[in-house]
């Protein structure tokens, strides 16, 4: 039996990442692209972002989303 995909509306997902435990205390969130790009968008994930003041990177099909306005440093 096959099930059928049914994603969520657009600003519930949102919601749904920022109230994540380590969004609320300034943590890391990682998704994947493809599932930002279907849900919300990747312009409308971006003016999110900006709006908080929030940073992300991507490494292939995952996003890390950093929920807070600290610099962000590559080590290496």
């Amino acid at each position: 039996m096959s099930r059928s995909f049914r994603p969520l509306p657009a600003d519930f997902w949102m919601q749904q990442i920022f109230e994540a435990k380590s969004a609320r205390t300034g943590g890391v969130v990682r998704r994947k692209m493809q599932d930002i790009e279907r849900n919300v968008g990747k312009p409308r994930f971006e003016a999110e972002l900006i709006r908080r003041g929030y940073h992300a990177v991507q490494n292939g099909d995952q996003v890390v989303i950093f929920c807070n306005n600290q610099i962000i440093q590559i080590i290496c």
